[in-house]
């Protein structure tokens, strides 16, 4: 079985997000910067994964590991060489000795090398008393470029929030279909469906969904939007992700916010829900267990994730 080491970054407002990613990915409660698991997760769907390492070779001293890597072939492909460094992470190990170590292993491997534009990357990674070699893949941000929108909302969640969202309601991509009820301009909508995910979207303000509409069009993303009132919603979804409306203009009574979580009730298997308002009475009330759930921060400005089923 494949063994995979990543890399995770993220700002201190973030980190709690970023465990909760991390918990519906991997299924471990860890806070550790570096994570070795059998589960494939491309480093590109998250915005806290920097990079991934498929592991080839591991060993406890790095004069075996190097033994390991002596001849080893790219099978055609031009590749690089790099000692992944991470601040706390290599301690002892000079730049120099990075270098002097990349040059060793590059030549003793059967390829040819290219530093600028490598077919393959291949990398030396240290995790706890281990070393391992393997085959290293960077995160792409690919939620950056959905920041520039031609249609925008003040209110809309971030990008990289939106897409962390996304990771936190559909884990591991199959066949399931999603639904975001409440889409406003369409941001987490962008973000599944840059990741493949069946979603569609709904929203009863008609500007929103033209809004919508127009958004997924501009990046090439395709995906049903209609306009409809969520509590009118009658067909079945596996995941419903909610992001409460909360400003001025978007005033729910707690009635209301009871009868969206009866509903939802009625569409959906499991859900994930941001708010900016105390919501469990409503979502036990309903009908859901709560298993997860964190907090997001941005200045004085809080939101919560909850994970429901």
């Amino acid at each position: 079985m494949e063994s995979y080491i990543y890399i995770f970054n993220c700002h201190e407002d973030e980190r709690e997000l970023s465990y909760l990613e991390k918990r519906m990915f991997f299924g471990v409660k860890t806070n550790d910067r570096l994570l070795k698991s059998n589960t494939r997760i491309c480093p590109s769907r998250s915005p806290f994964i920097k990079g991934r390492l498929r592991v080839i070779y591991e060993a406890k001293m790095l004069a075996d590991l190097q033994s390991q890597c002596d001849g080893y072939d790219t099978l055609g492909k031009s590749f690089k060489i790099q000692v992944i460094k991470m601040s706390g992470l290599q301690e002892g190990l000079h730049f120099t000795e990075r270098k002097s170590l990349e040059s060793e292993i590059g030549k003793s491997m059967r390829g040819k090398a290219n530093l600028k534009q490598p077919e393959l990357t291949l990398a030396i990674l240290k995790k706890g008393d281990y070393w391992y070699f393997g085959e290293y893949e960077e995160g792409e941000p690919v939620w950056l470029k959905h920041q520039q929108k031609p249609k925008m909302y003040s209110t809309a969640l971030g990008t990289r929030l939106a897409r962390a969202v996304v990771n936190i309601a559909v884990p591991h991509i199959s066949n399931q279909q999603v639904i975001d009820p409440s889409c406003g301009i369409g941001t987490v909508l962008i973000e599944a469906c840059s990741m493949n995910i069946r979603i569609c979207g709904s929203d009863i303000n008609p500007l929103a969904v033209i809004g919508t509409r127009e958004n997924l069009a501009f990046f090439g993303y395709e995906a049903v939007v209609k306009k409809e009132n969520m509590l009118e919603i009658k067909e079945s979804y596996d995941t419903a992700i909610i992001d409460m409306p909360y400003n001025l203009c978007s005033v729910i009574s707690n009635d209301k916010k009871r009868a969206m979580m009866m509903h939802a009730r009625k569409f959906t298997k499991r859900l994930v829900l941001v708010t900016v308002e105390p919501m469990d009475d409503h979502l036990i009330e309903s009908g859901f267990t709560i298993i997860d759930r964190c907090t997001v921060t941005k200045g004085h400005f809080q939101r919560e994730v909850l994970v429901c089923e």
